[in-house]
């Protein structure tokens, strides 16, 4: 049968592994350390920015695929030169893991995104932000991640670190228009190596400190679904991504959408479709990276809420504080990442399916802190 091989040993990997059991599907992990989320499937450990760690790794597998967007694509495309299948591909890959050359790629296909420019010096954004109104977002083109790496700036004074190390940054920042929205949406969906297209419905996301912290399921009206569906096609065929993709969106006032980030592999937006979606990301994105036919995304429920579980100390890994909650919500579908507990990691989230996404909400807020609390 096949066998895919998925670098990174994070929650995503973790989840990849009960869809591929069920299809028959041999998964193999090149996790980052002995202790990862995804350890149960981690068939080798090692350094992925190691060529030939990667290469052995390759050699075992039918499709290289991803729990981050952190190799570097360089390597990637040393291993497409030695026919290894690689999905999403380097030429894809690149504009999840630079932010300038995914807004250069995004206004060449006339996609909607905020004004945005590159800056090299402080004069330059300076300049930015005085002409998009005395406040930008400034963010480093690599290497930032769930807030980290976005700054809000008045002035060039706010990122002088960043401008003093431009190099690690790959000589510029980017700096961008602070969007004036009344929610932030995510758009997922799966294209497999035949071209096949498919999506979920538009999702609502809710971000605490940089962080999503709660996704509803659909996103609640009014919303424009439809433009949503084709800014996500236009974002699939127009940088060639296979497997998942979740294109992160700003909704203004008018009802316009705008492409925030974007993100090449299952997402912490797509969570809820463990449950609540006939195919998951999960399985859907193995699915697509192998070029098999792509299931159907119909939601099995009204609405559905995912709640973000984030960490609190070091100490509670919230499993040992399951039974109050289990007891109070036994309708709720909680997951652990098994990860070690420190403040703001991603450590599980819960799952509620219903008719209702504000009763959803609230039950999962206060199922997520009972496993906050337990006893107390």
């Amino acid at each position: 049968m096949f066998t895919v091989g998925v670098i990174g040993g994070g929650q995503l990997a973790r989840m990849m592994h009960p869809a591929a059991t069920a299809l028959g599907i041999t998964l193999k992990v090149f996790a980052e350390s002995e202790g990862s989320s995804a350890h149960a499937g981690a068939t080798m450990v090692g350094d992925y920015t190691d060529f030939d760690q990667l290469a052995e790794f390759a050699n075992s597998v039918d499709v290289i695929t991803f729990d981050h967007e952190h190799v570097p694509v360089a390597l990637l495309a040393r291993l497409e030169s030695q026919g290894v299948s690689v999905q999403p591909p380097s030429s894809a890959l690149i504009h999840a893991q630079n932010k300038l050359v995914m807004r250069r790629r995004l206004a060449e296909l006339g996609l909607p995104q905020p004004i945005w420019s590159e800056v090299k010096s402080a004069e330059e954004l300076d300049e930015f932000v005085a002409k998009v109104g005395g406040e930008a977002i400034v963010k480093t083109p690599i290497g930032g991640y769930d807030g980290k790496g976005v700054r809000v700036v008045g002035s060039a004074t706010d990122v002088q670190d960043w401008l003093d190390s431009l190099p690690a940054y790959g000589g510029s920042l980017l700096a961008e228009q602070k969007v004036k929205f009344v929610r932030e949406l995510a758009q997922l969906s799966a294209t497999n190596t035949a071209g096949e297209f498919r999506s979920w419905p538009v999702v609502q996301t809710v971000q605490a400190g940089g962080v999503c912290s709660e996704v509803l399921a659909p996103a609640p009206s009014p919303v424009d679904a439809v433009a949503a569906v084709e800014i996500a096609r236009g974002v699939a065929q127009g940088l060639g991504v296979t497997g998942v993709l979740a294109v992160e969106m700003f909704e203004t006032e008018s009802g316009e959408l705008l492409v925030n980030e974007l993100a090449m592999r299952p997402h912490n937006s797509g969570h809820f479709s463990i449950e609540a979606s006939t195919t998951s990301q999960f399985e859907q994105h193995l699915r697509a990276v192998l070029g098999l036919p792509l299931g159907d995304t119909e939601l099995l429920a009204a609405a559905a809420v995912m709640i973000n579980l984030l960490g609190v100390d070091g100490e509670n890994d919230f499993v040992s504080h399951y039974p109050k909650a289990m007891q109070a919500f036994p309708e709720a579908k909680f997951h652990s990442y098994e990860k070690a507990p420190r403040a703001g990691r991603k450590m599980g989230h819960i799952t509620l399916l219903g008719s209702d996404h504000e009763l959803l909400k609230a039950n999962g807020q206060a199922a997520r802190e009972l496993l906050y609390r337990g006893d107390a």
